[in-house]
């Protein structure tokens, strides 16, 4: 059996039927692949199913919950392909996407990396690459420009929003939920870049980007790569937590590569965002009387957003 060439490392949580539904698309017949599942102490039996369904793939099943940034490093430094493809768990690889990405990575030596073309389920597109995280970039965020004038590069800059998805070319950030890295070597055994493992989740994949361009390496969203990402419904106290990390995670970014000013300035942006998000949800939850269910859990996640991010 040949070497493997392509190793694709896919972080599950809770996220069974989405992994089965990954895993049964991660085929191809014209490269070889490996393909390593790290587990973060899933309660829903994703582990034993990967056992029991797929015993080809190489299982990392964690006693507890180390973070995306952490289960990505164990799928790299266990990876003995020459590129890695970190995926999310809920994430379904369209026919060729595989091969058009190591293909890139095969006559693009100038990449340190590259990421495909993201679609929601119903097809629309999802911002798969960003430009720089700037505080510019967080106050179109916190102040809902970014939403309301997404089509222009001045305050939809930073998720690209105002972009043509159907074109191939060099980008600041990839989304770590499709990233394809490459050794930082010549030789096989050299290790693969590694996530900043103090980032429990969000921002570890910005901070990763960073480092690569850093270094000279250069990015590429590659636009005939499509994959589906399925963000499935979560629950009001899961969504605060992303929320919450999202945030930490951006003031960690601007703390260590910027300065503490920086980090502080985005503490007070996130901070302000979410009250005023509470205060517009609080004012319609009093507006009908409490009786709109979702303005009250809107109302409670932004107001726990403020107090603990």
């Amino acid at each position: 059996m040949d070497a493997p060439v392509l190793a694709l490392i896919v972080v599950s949580y809770n996220t069974r039927d989405l992994l089965e539904t990954c895993l049964k698309s991660l085929t191809t017949e014209a490269i070889s692949l490996q393909t390593i599942v790290v587990d973060n102490a899933s309660s829903d039996g994703s582990a034993q199913q990967v056992r029991e369904q797929f015993p080809e793939v190489t299982l990392i099943a964690n006693p507890d919950n180390r973070g995306f940034g952490a289960a990505c490093n164990q799928g790299l430094r266990a990876a003995t392909a020459r590129y890695a493809l970190i995926l999310n768990a809920d994430i379904r690889a369209e026919p060729g996407a595989l091969e058009t990405l190591f293909h890139f990575m095969e006559t693009h030596p100038d990449a340190a990396a590259c990421g495909g073309k993201l679609l929601n389920p119903d097809g629309s597109i999802q911002p798969s690459c960003a430009g720089d995280l700037t505080l510019w970039a967080v106050f179109c965020e916190q102040t809902l420009l970014a939403k309301l004038f997404p089509n222009t590069k001045l305050f939809g800059g930073y998720w690209r929003t105002w972009w043509d998805f159907n074109q191939t070319r060099a980008v600041e950030q990839l989304m770590g939920a499709c990233l394809l890295l490459r050794r930082e070597g010549s030789q096989t055994d050299a290790p693969f870049p590694l996530f900043d493992e103090d980032y429990f989740l969000y921002c570890e994949d910005t901070d990763l980007c960073w480092r690569l361009r850093q270094a000279g390496g250069v990015l590429y969203y590659v636009h005939d790569a499509v994959f589906i990402h399925h963000l499935g419904a979560s629950g009001e106290s899961a969504r605060a937590n992303m929320v919450i990390y999202y945030n930490r995670g951006k003031e960690r970014f601007f703390r260590k590569f910027h300065s503490p000013l920086h980090a502080k300035v985005c503490r007070w942006l996130n901070r302000m965002g979410a009250l005023g998000r509470w205060s517009l949800w609080a004012a319609l939850t009093l507006m009908t009387a409490g009786q709109q269910a979702r303005f009250r859990q809107q109302a409670g996640l932004f107001w726990r957003v403020f107090r603990e991010s």
